[in-house]
């Protein structure tokens, strides 16, 4: 189901979102958005941070693998350092 509405900008750029589509969208104080314009088009993409939880469970994942791998703490650390040196 799709809201439409309009606004207006502010002298400092500022837009505000009507209410009714930051209900639907669940939108809160502080949301941040990704924003694409192109011509005459302004997209706003609300975003969320990502799931801490998912983001350990990639963690445990890669340290598995690297285990697996036979890689140690030293190797990593010797990779990034390089990798800090090219940039």
């Amino acid at each position: 189901m799709e809201t439409v509405a309009t606004t207006r900008m502010s002298s400092k750029g500022q837009v505000v979102i009507p209410e009714t589509i930051r209900k639907r969208l669940k939108l809160e104080e502080g949301s941040q958005f990704v924003v694409v314009g192109d011509a005459d088009v302004i997209i706003l993409k609300a975003i969320a941070p990502p799931d801490l939880g998912k983001f350990d469970a990639l963690i445990q994942q890669a340290r598995k693998q690297a285990k697996a791998a036979g890689l140690k703490r030293k190797d990593i650390e010797s990779a990034i350092a390089k990798a800090r040196e090219r940039k």
